[in-house]
C-alpha cells in the first residue's frame, strides 16, 4: 500500500507543482492584455499556447535569464540534500549562443506543461465537485464526453477518480519536468567533459600529493628511528651526536616539504616545483642512509642538471623511496645507486643483499604502497619501473624517458 502512495507523499511532487503552475503567469499576463485570450473554453483561448512563444524566444537570449531558470529548477524541482556527487542543475548565466538555444527550448517546455498543469489545476476539483454532486442529485452532469441525469451514480465513481488522475498527471509532469532540467539547464556534453577533465586532474594532483608525503614524511620518520637507535646502542657519545644532526637535517627537510604539501591542499591549486627536491639533491638521501648504517656506493654517469625538472624530481623521490625500503627492511647493508643520464632516458638501479627471510617477506612480494608509488610514477612519466628479485639481490630499476 505504501509503494504506490510513495510519489504522493513526497514532497518534491508539490514543489515541482509550485514550479509548473508558476509558468502560467505568462499566460495570464498575455490573456490580460490580448482580447479573446482569456476565454480558455473558446477556440481563440488556445492561441494562448502559441502567442507568447516568440516573446519567451527573445527572453532567452538575455544571459540572466538561464540563471534565474536554473535556480528556480534547482530549488523546486529536485529534493533538497538528494543531489548526489554532482548536481542535476548548474546555476549560470548563458555563456554561448548554445547555451541560448537550450535556454529557449527549456522556456518553451517549461510555459506549455505549465499552462496545462494550471488548467487542470483549476479545473479537475471544479469537475470532481461537479461529478460528485450531479450523483447525489443536485442536477444533470453535461460535458462533450459524458452526460447524465441527476442521482446517476457512475458520475460519483469518476468524480472520486478524477482527482486521481490528476494526481498521476502531476507526478509524471513533474518528472517529465526535471528530466528536461537535466537536458537543457544542467551542462552540455563538452561542459560535463571539461569538469570530468579537471575533476580527474584534481584526482591525480592529490594523488602525487599523498606519494609525496609518504615518500618523505615515511624518509624522515625511518631514518629517524633507526637512528635513535642506533644511537642508544652505540653508547658512543660522538655517533650519537653525529646520529641527532642525521634526524635534524632529514626532519628539517620533511619539514619544508610537508609545509608545501598542505599550501597546495589549502589553495588546491599545483604547487611550485622549484621547491621540490630533484636528483641533484642525490647526495642527501647518501648521507642519510649512510648515516643509518648503509654502506651506499654511488654511481653516476651523465650530468644530472641536464635532466627536465618533472623527471629528476620524480627520480629523486623513487630512489628516497628505494633506500628507505633498504632502511627499513634490510637493515645495515651494502647498498649500490646506479643513476645514469642517456641521451633518451634516465636510468635508476638501486640493489642490496637480500635479508633474511623471516624479514624479507613483505618486501619481495612486490606489495605495499611504496613500491606500487614507484611503478606508478614511473608510468605517469610514460616509463616502467622493475620491482623484485634478481640475481640474488632486491633490485628497484626504473627507466624514465627524457622526452616526458
Amino acid at each position: 500500500m505504501i509503494a504506490p502512495l510513495r510519489p504522493v507523499i513526497r514532497a518534491v511532487t508539490y514543489t515541482r507543482w509550485l514550479h509548473l503552475v508558476t509558468a502560467a503567469v505568462v499566460a495570464t499576463v498575455f490573456a490580460f492584455v490580448t482580447p479573446g485570450l482569456g476565454n480558455v473554453n473558446s477556440p481563440a483561448g488556445a492561441w494562448l499556447l502559441v502567442v507568447p512563444l516568440p516573446f519567451l524566444a527573445v527572453a532567452a537570449m538575455i544571459p540572466g535569464v538561464r540563471l534565474s531558470e536554473g535556480m528556480q529548477a534547482q530549488l523546486l524541482l529536485f529534493p533538497a540534500g538528494r543531489e548526489g556527487p554532482e548536481p542535476h542543475v548548474t546555476p549560470a548565466r548563458s555563456a554561448s549562443w548554445t547555451d541560448r538555444r537550450r535556454t529557449a527550448m527549456w522556456l518553451v517546455v517549461r510555459y506549455e506543461t505549465g499552462v496545462a498543469t494550471a488548467f487542470l489545476s483549476v479545473h479537475a476539483p471544479t469537475l470532481a465537485v461537479k461529478l460528485i454532486s450531479g450523483a447525489a442529485g443536485d442536477g444533470a452532469v453535461r460535458m462533450p464526453l459524458w452526460t447524465a441525469g441527476p442521482g446517476h451514480w457512475p458520475s460519483a465513481v469518476l468524480g472520486l477518480l478524477v482527482p486521481v488522475l490528476f494526481l498521476a498527471f502531476v507526478v509524471l509532469a513533474g518528472e517529465l519536468q526535471a528530466r528536461a532540467a537535466r537536458a537543457l539547464l544542467g551542462p552540455s556534453a563538452a561542459e560535463r567533459l571539461a569538469a570530468l577533465e579537471e575533476r580527474t586532474e584534481r584526482l591525480l594532483e592529490h594523488n602525487r600529493l599523498a606519494r609525496e608525503l609518504h615518500d618523505s614524511v615515511g624518509h624522515a620518520l625511518t631514518v629517524a628511528v633507526v637512528q635513535a637507535g642506533a644511537a642508544r646502542a652505540a653508547g658512543s657519545p660522538a655517533f650519537t651526536e653525529q646520529a641527532l644532526a642525521a634526524i635534524e637535517e632529514t626532519g628539517r627537510h620533511a619539514l619544508e616539504d610537508l609545509e608545501r604539501v598542505l599550501a597546495v591542499l589549502r589553495e588546491d591549486a599545483p604547487g611550485p616545483a622549484a621547491g621540490r627536491p630533484s636528483l641533484t639533491d642525490v647526495e642527501r638521501l647518501l648521507t642519510a642512509a649512510r648515516g643509518s648504517g648503509a654502506a651506499v656506493t654511488a654511481d653516476v654517469t651523465g650530468a644530472l642538471e641536464a635532466v627536465p625538472g618533472p623527471v629528476s624530481r620524480e627520480g629523486y623521490r623513487i630512489a628516497q623511496e628505494a633506500l628507505t625500503n633498504v632502511v627499513r627492511h634490510a637493515g645495515p647493508v651494502p647498498v649500490s645507486l646506479r643513476i645514469a643520464v642517456r641521451a633518451d632516458a634516465l636510468e635508476l638501479d638501486i640493489r642490496n643483499p637480500l635479508p633474511g627471510a623471516g624479514s624479507a617477506g613483505g618486501a619481495v612480494s612486490g606489495g605495499g604502497s611504496g613500491l606500487r608509488g614507484i611503478r606508478e610514477r614511473a608510468a605517469l612519466l610514460g616509463g616502467h619501473a622493475e620491482t623484485g628479485v634478481h640475481e640474488g639481490t632486491w633490485r628497484v630499476r626504473a627507466v624514465l624517458p627524457l622526452g616526458a
